[in-house]
This record gives C-alpha cells, structure tokens and sequence, in this order.
C-alpha cells in the first residue's frame, strides 16, 4: 500500500508518509437489519442480549442509535466523508456484531455470502479506501470454512470476522476448529469480534446496564480468547493468527496473572478442563495475537500493550461508526513513539497481518 507517484493523495495533507489504515470498522446491508429484525417483532422468546444490543439500532433507532445504523449501512459518500473528515485513508470492513451468528444454520449460511459479495463489491469501487474481511456462519463450521476459501481465494478479502459466541458455543469447541484450520491454511487472520453476553451470562450485566460495550463486551470476549488459548487451539494450529479488537479485551493487564493462575491450576488438577498447554499463556498472546486500539485512543494504555506485547502486536483501529471523532484520531500524533513507530502502528502492522 505504499503510496506511488500520480496515486490519490493521503486523504489529510498533514505531511505524513504514511497512511492512517483503520482496522476495526463495521457495516450491515439492508437484508441482515431486515433479518435481525424480524427476529426480534417475532413475539418469540428473544435474547435479552440479542434485543438490548441489536433493538437499540433497528426498532424504532433515533439519535444516536439512527445515526449509527445510518453509517452502518452506508458504503459511499457518507463513510468516505467521514473518514476524510477524521483523517482515515483505508478502513477495513467487517460485518458488524451479532452478524449472521443469530440466524439459523441455513439462512445464517446464505447471508454470509451474501454480505461477502455486497462487500467485495464495495472494495471494488473505493479499492483505495476499502479493505474488508470474510463474514460467516460458525453453525456450519464445514460451509464457513468453504466460505473462507472463497473469501479469501475469489473476492479478494483479507481476513475472517466472527462475532464471538454463536448461540452460546465457544470456538474452543471442537467441531468449530474447521474454521482454524482453513484460516491457518491460507494464513488469513481471525478478526474475534464481541457480541453480546450469553443467556447464562448476561443477567448481573444486563440489569446494571453493563452488559455491552461499557464493560460486557470485553468480560464475554476476553473469556472467549482465553478458552481458545486454553483448549490448546494454538497447539494444533500454530500459525493461526487471531486478532482482537480494544486493545485485547484488558488481556495485556493479565499476562502475569494468566500465565501463573494457568499453571497452578493445572498442577492441581482442579479442573477436567484445563490440562497443560505447551506454551505459556502470555507466550500466545505475544506470539499468535494481535491487538488493535479501537475504541481504546487511549496513550497509556496504547503504550502499556506496545510494551507488554511487542510494538508490531498493536494496530490502530477506530470501531465506526459506534466512534467516530476526528480528535481522537488527531490525538495519536501526541503519543511518544517516533515517526516510524507511527508508520507501523497506522499502515505496516495492518499490511503485515492483513496482508494489504
């Protein structure tokens, strides 16, 4: 993605000899908001999370919540206006939380394709501008996996997007590890995105309004990256490449405690569950994970997971349309890292792992 000579200049004329690369942002097309909604005007017994997440966006959404949805299902001149006013040059596109992960089986399956086709279709009019990743259906890990092939091999996209847990079930689950495996096969990255919190989860987050992006969303998701690493997923696909989003759920903060809790645990036998791993689990946050900062523009915490990491480990991110303010972008040019720093963290990283 280096810029050549005669190509569209950088979309700010700051001076800057690289690209801001957002790699976190999220869009829907009409027939998922469609879906998602008859699900919930069904008058069935629906998801307390499924209802507080998705209804707040498309029943009834005004202010915000219709400003968001709005962005979400634009992929022309109102996003493209609204990186340029940020100072984003690429974003790379990721079928927004719950996904097709709430449908069933069949139709869940059939709107992947379909939202793969409708955003491959949109990188090949702003192919400066747009990047995106795979959407699928983990209820058929057999036909996501055939998913990912096609996504990756005949529309030119980047990388896989899940959307956490599907129906409750964790990736750590055997019968999902096909999804591993065609990822790791083509060396394409796991985007794990959050979702809203389970029924057997939710009820404590839900009532003290916690249960999404305030605190929810990382509880859920943090849990769903160590159940990957504790299942020894990284064992049997060692070059698989999982990244996640808000600077690794509060994960970094935990590396001492993760790697000395695991190994007391296992020792003791507690748990059928946790048996040995051949790695430390801070070794496979270093070495199979990466982390980017959207919705966390935050430099000390920025910082803190360049340090505990690895500074090639963090990508920046944006999380748009849910955060979408120019002086949080403006602010990373205060963070005390050099020029080139910079680079890796706004373009190279991204090229790296996305391969862009």
């Amino acid at each position: 993605m280096t810029q050549q000579a005669g190509a569209r200049p950088l979309a700010t004329d700051t001076g800057r000899d690289y690209q801001r690369v957002a790699t976190e942002e999220a869009f829907a097309l009409p027939e998922l908001f469609a879906a998602w909604r008859a699900i919930l005007t069904s008058g069935g017994d629906v998801d307390p999370g499924f209802r507080s997440l998705v209804g707040y966006y498309v029943v009834g959404a005004s202010g915000r919540g219709g400003a968001i949805a709005e962005r979400l299902l634009d992929l022309g001149e109102l996003r493209l206006a609204d990186m340029d006013a940020a100072g984003i040059d690429r974003q790379l596109l990721s079928l927004t939380a719950p996904g097709t992960q709430v449908l069933t089986r069949a139709d869940g399956a059939a709107m992947a394709r379909l939202a793969n086709d409708y955003l491959a279709e949109a990188c090949r009019r702003h192919p400066d501008r747009f990047s995106g990743l795979t959407a699928i259906a983990p209820q058929d890990a057999d036909a996501a996996a055939e998913e990912i092939r096609r996504g990756h091999d005949q529309l030119g996209l980047h990388g896989v997007i899940i959307n956490s847990h599907t129906a409750g079930e964790y990736l750590d689950d055997h019968k999902f590890w096909p999804i591993f495996e065609a990822a790791e096969a083509l060396g394409t990255p796991v985007y794990l995105h959050p979702s809203f919190p389970p029924r057997n989860m939710i009820g404590p987050l839900l009532e003290s309004g916690l249960d999404g992006p305030v605190y929810g969303f990382a509880v859920e998701t943090g849990m769903h990256v160590l159940r990957i690493i504790f299942a020894g997923v990284f064992d049997h696909f060692p070059s698989l490449k999982l990244v996640v989003g808000h600077l690794g759920e509060a994960l970094p903060f935990w590396l001492y405690r993760l790697d000395q809790m695991h190994a007391v645990a296992v020792r003791s036998g507690r748990y059928e569950s946790m048996k040995p791993i051949g790695r430390k689990p801070s070794e496979y946050l270093r070495e199979n994970v990466w982390v980017t900062t959207s919705g966390m523009p935050w430099g000390p915490a920025i910082m803190f997971c360049r340090d505990v990491l690895g500074a090639n480990r963090v990508l920046y991110a944006m999380d748009y349309p849910y955060q979408n303010d120019p002086a949080e972008v403006a602010s990373y040019d205060e963070l005390p890292i050099s020029e080139a720093g910079k680079a890796d963290l706004f373009q190279h990283n991204a090229e790296r792992v996305f391969g862009l």
